[in-house]
């Protein structure tokens, strides 16, 4: 196990720590699931916005519940264990919930970061930091690249006849 993948509470002690040292914590979060280029551009663009980036990851049962029975296709384990292999990426932790809004209430991270196809206003956990005095920012996404463009791809490839998606 990764020495970055952290339980929630000592995530927070982590985030509380950084703060006190005078360090800009950024959080996003996602399911990650098969990383990919744009998963990699994302992650280092947001890390850039302050000085350490902290990831709030689906768990498999949250992954479910949003995106179908067939995903995630990587289990939460290895999704962390590669998110924390990544130089950009400081600390990971799991939540199990629909949104991280909770996760997020409790780490008051200084920045939040979505990609730009997330409106700020629906972004869960924005009003929080906004409140606490942080940022909730944008980044762009690498045009093509996703994760259930991916799964179609490698149906199509290798399963032709199969006509359901993966979404």
């Amino acid at each position: 196990m990764s020495p970055k993948l952290l339980t929630q509470d000592a995530m927070l002690l982590k985030v509380r720590s950084w703060q006190a040292e005078g360090n800009r914590v950024v959080f996003t979060n996602g399911c990650f699931d098969i990383l990919h280029a744009g998963h990699v551009r994302y992650l280092s663009a947001a890390r850039k916005l302050g000085d350490r980036l902290v990831i709030g990851l689906n768990t498999d049962a949250s992954v479910r519940k949003l995106k179908g029975p067939k995903r995630p296709v990587a289990p939460e384990g290895d999704r962390a264990e590669v998110l924390s292999a990544l130089a950009s990426v400081d600390a990971v932790t799991l939540f199990d919930d629909d949104t991280p809004e909770q996760l997020i209430g409790m780490l008051l991270p200084d920045i939040l970061v979505k990609g730009a196809d997330w409106p700020v206003e629906k972004i869960a956990g924005a009003a929080a930091v906004l409140a606490h005095g942080g940022s909730v920012l944008t980044v762009p996404l690498l045009e093509g690249r996703s994760t259930s463009g991916i799964i179609d791809t490698i149906i199509h490839l290798y399963c032709p006849q199969t006509t359901v998606g993966t979404s």
